[in-house]
């Protein structure tokens, strides 16, 4: 009876990931679609800071169910679906004890309910199928702890480098990796320099590939950062989310009281190390470089690397409880408050920011007359790339969104923020439109507040300016030319 109690709430947990799968595409996910926009032989040079892996996965599945906004996310359901089921099997053998056979279920749920996972399943990019990675590598980990054979310590490696082909940042996982494979064959040398050996030989082969981009990456990572650094909270937030402390601690409490709580049988280390190792290494390291340097990395898709050793790490905790029955009321309390806070709220039903609704309203307001659209670029590397111009703004990454979210009229591109490339093209533009006496709009996302105020500044000489509304934090401003405005009063 309790496994049908379990089933459900792994159930439920799931559930919890498609409340938000109708929401618009926000700018990450048109991105993926502009990377597999020109077919299958423009992926390759589309990629830029990213590798093809995913990209060429979503094409081929783009094919197989098209190209809606639900279709899309399906493919990332399917990966998160086998990351979970790989991470229930390596919980499975991680905790072999009779009476940890439902603990294996505990660390899926908590796996689930994790607030970067129930993101990642839905999201039109490549962070689920890093999550099947990294926990493909976990179980093949865990089985290397009672197998000596080649082939699982080649399998290792392959997985381990397979994990950097979905994202470059999921590299913080891979000194946990190498850590725990050490601790665990530290006491047969033997079969530590042989399989190690192996494991290497197929990582290093199977690495080759990204090198690259990761050179690329480090280059240039003064152009790809973000403005905030974490604070603590982000930290601890991440480590034990929503109410699963409080729970938990509640669970502990009523064990101690019972004489239920199993603190004097033999614990084992190597298990103890390996979870602490899988979730505290990738996620310090984030937290370390986004502390220490400009280079702010702490967001929360990022630290999806250390969320499966955060879920073992609270099934090991919860394995202590030794009584099923109170695991199952910790269990069944959990799932159903995040089912309850997720369901209840409407916030939860967005996904992310998006431009559609902007794009939607700039396309039916501009197509009356033509009226052309200054936009500024909703990601910082634009601030140091040139910016396309006529037709090529629609096809290029930088602006990504109107490669889904489609606009009929001209288009100019500009900037993220202020500089001198944005003045550049900005007082070019202004000196067009205030020659042929044309309305136009300007659009841009919070970041380019201030390039938008300089627009306004300027064309203060030539054109009125209202604001016609702000779109999901994305302000659409219009220009009105001020000969046309006398003439109508």
């Amino acid at each position: 009876m309790h496994y049908a109690i379990y089933g459900l709430a792994l159930a439920i947990s799931i559930s919890i990931w498609f409340i938000a799968i109708r929401a618009p595409l926000w700018l990450d996910e048109t991105g993926s679609f502009w990377q597999i926009n020109a077919g299958f032989s423009g992926i390759s040079s589309r990629q830029g800071l990213s590798f093809a892996a995913y990209s060429y996965i979503l094409w081929l599945w783009t094919k197989v169910a098209g190209t809606g906004e639900i279709a899309l996310r399906v493919s990332s359901i399917l990966a998160m679906l086998a990351a979970v089921y790989l991470l229930y099997r390596a919980a499975r053998e991680l905790f072999d004890r009779d009476k940890d056979k439902d603990v294996a279920i505990i660390a899926a749920i908590v796996f689930c309910l994790h607030p970067v996972v129930i993101f990642a399943s839905i999201d039109v990019r490549p962070y689920a199928f890093g999550a099947l990675a990294i926990n493909a590598s976990i179980l093949a980990l865990v089985r290397l702890r009672h197998n000596n054979t080649n082939w699982l310590a080649a399998l290792f490696g392959l997985s381990a480098a397979c994990i950097v082909y979905f994202h470059f940042l999921l590299i913080v996982i891979l000194p946990a990796l190498a850590l725990c494979f050490i601790a665990l064959k530290i006491g047969d040398r033997k079969a530590l320099w042989r399989q190690g050996a192996v494991a290497l030989a197929a990582f290093a082969l199977a690495f080759l590939p990204v090198i690259p981009g990761l050179q690329y990456m480090f280059h240039t990572s003064g152009n790809h950062v973000f403005d905030v650094a974490p604070k603590l909270v982000d930290l601890l937030l991440t480590l034990a989310p929503g109410w699963l402390a409080y729970f938990f601690v509640g669970a502990v409490l009523v064990a101690a009281a019972t004489r239920r709580l199993d603190l004097q049988s033999h614990l084992e280390g190597w298990p103890i190390l390996l979870c602490a190792l899988l979730a505290l290494v990738p996620i310090l390291i984030l937290y370390g470089v986004s502390v220490g340097t400009s280079i702010h990395v702490f967001v929360p898709r990022y630290r999806l690397a250390a969320v499966p050793g955060i879920a073992l790490c609270w099934a090991f905790l919860v394995s202590r409880i030794d009584s099923r029955a109170l695991r199952l009321l910790f269990c069944t309390a959990l799932v159903a408050t995040a089912a309850y806070q997720y369901f209840s709220s409407p916030l939860f039903k967005r996904h992310e920011y998006t431009w559609k609704y902007a794009l939607e309203f700039v396309e039916k307001n501009a197509s009356a007359d033509g009226a052309p659209v200054l936009i500024c670029s909703d990601l910082p590397e634009a601030d140091h790339m040139p910016m396309p111009a006529g037709a090529a703004v629609k096809d290029s990454a930088l602006f990504a969104p109107l490669t889904y979210y489609k606009l009929s009229v001209p288009v100019v591109g500009m900037p993220r923020a202020l500089n001198d490339e944005a003045i550049r093209i900005g007082s070019s533009f202004l000196q067009d439109v205030a020659r042929r006496r044309e309305r136009f709009l300007a659009v841009g996302f919070a970041p380019s507040v201030g390039t938008l105020k300089w627009v306004m500044q300027n064309a203060a000489g030539t054109h009125d300016v209202r604001a016609l509304g702000i779109f999901d934090g994305i302000v659409v401003l219009e220009f009105t030319p001020r000969a046309e405005a006398d003439a109508g009063r």
